[in-house]
């Protein structure tokens, strides 16, 4: 696209391979991921998507069967997300779901009857053998992103590890979670954008970071909600979160290339325990993702 010598030559710089634990990954390159049966970083649109964190048996249920109809109807792949444990919320008397042991229950119930792929975070590195039996993505919450040994204990399960781009972090500098992903011998591993901190309680979204986070040649995700979260107001008030640029920063994140986007969803966000003002509800989702496959078809056309 671009045909100047200038371009050409930065280009051939960061294309530059990396070495770690016997791994070459070629920036730039198009690896591909797979979880279950979906190519992740392949010219597919995929979609995470679940509540934010485990509720009740019938929310839970009601979401995964919604999101099996959109899946069948649009033709997208999905990954089902939800948290065990929520471990980062603002007030310990706020709901941080039911734990692990009866989180993973639930989680192995929604794949049994659904058949989804299933993601879920974890917060501490004891936490990653037992998540690994029932997860297929290994989830590396934002704030602990650059905490060694939970990369490590999350790669050494052999499953998929989605680490999620720290809001104090420049996006280049991800590289070096990455880095300590793979030296531990895993190269399974996708990135995901969601929001830098930006002033006081808030965030934005620099188209740029998409483009820094795909040099060292792994899919890249755009975490939708959580970019338009306010921090400092609780979840439940609808303060807490700019749904009105949803669809903005949506197709800006499509457009610029990502090969998945995470769109948290819920049968009624208004009553959710986590994240209320943020989550999208999951009858509304078809109509939302419309215009973000039409984007995709289109952007992979120029790739």
């Amino acid at each position: 696209m671009f045909k100047n010598c200038a371009y050409k030559h930065h280009a051939t710089l960061i294309q530059k391979s990396i070495f770690a634990h016997g791994f070459q990954i070629e920036r730039m390159s198009e690896k591909i991921v797979k979880v279950g049966d979906i190519n992740c970083g392949s010219d597919e649109l995929f979609l995470i998507s679940g509540p934010c964190v485990i509720e009740d048996e019938t929310t839970m249920m009601k979401t995964a069967e919604k999101l099996k109809e959109v899946s069948e109807r649009m033709n997208i792949d999905i990954i089902y997300k939800s948290s065990f444990v929520k471990d980062n919320r603002s007030s310990l008397k706020f709901y941080r779901g039911p734990g692990i042991d009866e989180g993973l229950k639930l989680l192995q119930k929604i794949k049994n009857d659904f058949g989804f792929t299933i993601l879920s975070d974890i917060h501490t590195p004891a936490q990653a053998a037992p998540a690994g039996e029932v997860l297929d993505v290994i989830q590396i919450p934002a704030y602990l992103c650059m905490q060694s040994e939970l990369l490590v204990e999350s790669a050494k399960t052999g499953k998929v590890v989605n680490i999620k781009h720290g809001q104090f972090l420049a996006p280049e500098n991800m590289i070096k979670p990455v880095e300590k992903v793979l030296e531990s011998g895993n190269d399974q591993v996708i990135l995901t954008e969601r929001g830098y901190t930006f002033g006081y309680n808030d965030l934005v979204v620099d188209p740029r970071s998409f483009y820094h986070l795909r040099q060292p040649g792994f899919p890249v995700v755009f975490d939708i909600t959580h970019s338009i979260r306010k921090y400092g107001i609780p979840s439940a008030d609808p303060k807490g979160g700019n749904r009105e640029f949803l669809p903005t920063i949506a197709r800006a994140g499509v457009a610029a290339g990502v090969d998945g986007v995470f769109i948290e969803t819920h049968p009624e966000p208004a009553k959710a325990l986590c994240d209320a003002a943020s989550q999208l509800c999951v009858y509304d989702l078809e109509e939302f993702l419309k215009p973000l496959i039409e984007i995709h078809n289109l952007e992979v056309q120029y790739r």
